[in-house]
């Protein structure tokens, strides 16, 4: 096995059920996963996927959408660790089994750009892994702004990501960059 993971952060049927949801952007998303999922296990990194969960709501695991997503399907060898926090290293038992497998080397990509997977990055950077987030295999919505209340896009949602991530606490990549 490699020493490096694929981590597919809450790619699950919750966020369908959200009152933000869109498709617009979902299809690029859904097209640049299948791609980095196929190539990853070309590569033979180990697959893993995260889902997050609530006690209530659509993130509940009784509301029957905590699963991945129908275009997903998880194979043998692959792995599925469950969160209930920002991360997807420090309640999920993620981080000791990473050590255990002594994977050192993370590929972070999901739902959604901004959260989930920009704090798992962060975090697996203090913790020691070397990080690559790739950008164009993450998936975000529109958002408004706390002060300003202007609507921030998606696209300036990941052109800040990649801003405040970059050889901070990751390498910024695409699908593209591992074929």
């Amino acid at each position: 096995m490699s020493d490096t993971a694929l981590l597919v952060i809450d790619v699950q049927e919750s966020f369908k059920h959200t009152k933000y949801w869109q498709d617009d952007d979902f299809p690029r998303f859904q097209n640049n996963l299948t791609a980095l999922i196929q190539q990853a296990h070309q590569l033979n990194w180990q697959l893993i996927y995260v889902l997050h969960n609530e006690d209530d709501g659509v993130f509940s695991p009784e509301s029957g959408y905590v699963r991945l997503m129908p275009f997903l399907s998880s194979e043998p060898g692959d792995q599925i660790f469950n969160k209930r926090v920002h991360n997807a290293m420090t309640d999920s038992g993620l981080h000791a089994w990473l050590q255990d497998k002594k994977i050192n080397k993370l590929r972070v990509c999901g739902i959604r750009t901004e959260q989930c997977c920009e704090t798992t990055t962060r975090i697996a950077s203090d913790l020691g892994y070397q990080v690559d987030y790739v950008l164009d295999a993450t998936l975000t919505f529109p958002m408004m702004h706390p002060l300003t209340k202007e609507v921030v896009t998606p696209e300036q949602i990941y052109n800040r990501t990649a801003l405040v991530l970059h050889q901070r606490f990751a390498d910024i990549t695409s699908v593209q960059d591992y074929y």
